[in-house]
């Protein structure tokens, strides 16, 4: 399968339009005599060891939802691609999976700002709440500051989505999950935040990639984990 027609589905789906001007959505590694490819990587982030993995699987391209600003040069000869910004924007995507995978999909408020935030409407006992972030993450931290008890508008933005916690805020939602809280945003927060983690956050994103590749290419899953442990 030539490799820029697997680009091109990804892009007819996450536009890279709707990335941001400092990412580095698209190709990172273009090889340039290796244009077919039989088999495809899904991976969150590129590493060594997921490099590794890819060479030892005989796939001819990786691609990923993080980007590489830097490239070592033992990245050189495989096929690497990445949606990350322009994939957290389009409908179906990074924050939208989550949703979905929560089985929350169905109480969506559609806003026309075109942002990485969604907005789920549903009344929550907290406790009932965070039970449910459990079946996707070990690694909870619930920030209320108010002693809440309650939520029913809830904010979502796979990663780190801190610097969108005003825009929830302003949007009515009492509740915020995300990823990479710091200590300080989090003693200043109005409003139930849950922090999920970001690996935990975005990981259910390579289903949509497999979705989009798999009757055209061979796909596996790199193997990943977060880089943080429960003690």
């Amino acid at each position: 399968m030539d490799k820029n027609y697997l680009t091109e589905k990804i892009e007819n789906f996450a536009p890279l339009s709707l990335a941001e001007e400092w990412d580095a959505s698209g190709w990172i590694v273009d090889v340039p005599e290796k244009q077919q490819v039989q088999k495809v990587m899904i991976c969150l982030t590129v590493t060594d060891d997921v490099v590794l993995q890819a060479k030892n699987q005989n796939c001819d391209m990786i691609v990923s939802h993080h980007p590489l600003f830097f490239v070592p040069l033992k990245y050189k000869d495989i096929n690497i691609y990445c949606a990350h910004t322009n994939l957290d924007r389009a409908q179906g995507g990074t924050t939208d999976e989550l949703i979905k995978i929560l089985e929350l999909n169905n109480y969506v408020v559609k806003l026309n700002d075109g942002g990485f935030v969604r907005y789920v409407e549903y009344p929550f006992e907290i406790r009932n709440f965070t039970g449910m972030l459990c079946r996707i993450s070990k690694n909870i931290r619930v920030v209320n500051n108010k002693n809440a008890s309650q939520i029913h508008k809830i904010a979502f933005c796979s990663g780190s989505g801190a610097e969108f916690i005003q825009e929830a805020v302003e949007n009515g939602a009492d509740a915020f999950v995300t990823g990479d809280i710091k200590f300080h945003t989090a003693i200043e927060c109005p409003i139930v935040l849950f922090d999920i983690g970001h690996f935990e956050s975005e990981i259910p994103v390579l289903g949509v990639f497999a979705k989009l590749l798999f009757s055209e290419v061979q796909t596996v899953f790199a193997n990943e984990r977060s880089p943080f442990k429960s003690v």
